[in-house]
């Protein structure tokens, strides 16, 4: 077992490599080590070297993530060019982990196959996998086949929706395990209805959510109305943006974050704010909705990572 310097890779291994310009909200201290490997032998090859006590932090393209301020511990990984592969073939969309869900939803319109709920979600697919992405309806679990994963000892593994454990926002997927490639399950559709499709929800979004602001998408779970299989029941549906109005925190701030006035599930980087800011403007809206309704909001943000020292 080695540590990081002493193992020789094809990508690139950065020391000390600040964090803020790889997420959404502009935000959080260095990790110990930037991965980012040339493919998948050479993530396997890492992984298989590296001391298993050093952690290992998977990073997509940071668009659901707050990285604190003083950073990360051990080695992140963030996959690039070598993973963002997309082919359609007879129903089956195959895209690898770093391809962003939009493209996806693009590239397999164009083929005539429906991933159209994939358009708005920010992110790549791996993550999207990870965190069981969905909207309008659709998860990740209703059309995932299986997906390709190296594990923390460097093997390559595929792994079936029930090896997965599917739920409302979330999987089982062991920590530090890299997915590197899904396969998706598609319907067939006219290209140019899924096209408009695409177009309407597109519309609707940038209509009701602060797209054009620094976020990192839907702050929080919405707290009610989800099943295991992470289903909406929308009979008994309860919206994060509603209990957070009704405790009267949209357009909050704490220094330089605020709670969106357009979408109040949105936390922005309002104003050059820390990830401290942040996360703790989140936690006084959950705090603030506990004492008005008492539902405990969950955080859907991934927040990782040490505070900055005193």
């Amino acid at each position: 077992m080695a540590q990081p310097d002493q193992i020789e890779v094809r990508g690139a291994l950065t020391p000390n490599r600040p964090l803020d310009g790889l997420t959404w909200l502009r935000v959080g201290g260095p990790a110990d080590w930037l991965f980012q490997p040339a493919d998948q032998a050479d993530l396997c090859h890492l992984l298989k070297e590296l001391d298993r006590d050093v952690p290992v932090f998977p990073m997509g393209v940071g668009s659901n993530l707050i990285v604190r301020d003083g950073g990360i511990r051990g080695v992140v990984i963030r996959l690039g060019r070598g993973f963002n592969q997309i082919a359609c073939d007879d129903g089956i969309v195959t895209a690898g982990a770093a391809a962003l869900d939009s493209m996806v939803a693009r590239k397999a319109a164009e083929a005539g196959l429906d991933l159209t709920f994939l358009r708005t979600i920010p992110g790549a697919i791996g993550g999207a996998v990870r965190m069981n992405a969905g909207c309008y309806g659709s998860y990740m679990a209703d059309h995932l086949v299986e997906a390709e994963a190296v594990t923390r000892d460097g093997e390559i593994v595929r792994l079936t929706p029930e090896m997965l454990d599917f739920e409302y926002r979330s999987t089982s997927l062991p920590t530090g395990w890299v997915i590197t490639t899904a396969r998706l399950r598609a319907d067939k559709g006219a290209p140019e209805v899924l096209q408009a499709r695409m177009e309407s929800q597109l519309a609707k979004r940038d209509a009701t959510q602060p797209t054009k602001d620094r976020s990192a998408g839907s702050t929080f779970r919405n707290p009610a109305g989800f099943s295991s299989t992470g289903r909406a029941d929308d009979s008994h549906e309860l919206k994060a943006w509603k209990v957070i109005d009704d405790a009267g925190m949209r357009g909050a701030w704490l220094g330089g974050a605020q709670m969106s006035e357009k979408h109040s599930n949105f936390l922005l980087n309002a104003n050059d704010a820390t990830a401290a800011e942040l996360e703790g403007l989140g936690e006084l809206v959950r705090k603030k909705v506990y004492q008005n309704s008492g539902i405990e909001l969950e955080w859907e943000i991934m927040r990782v990572g040490e505070p900055a020292p005193e």
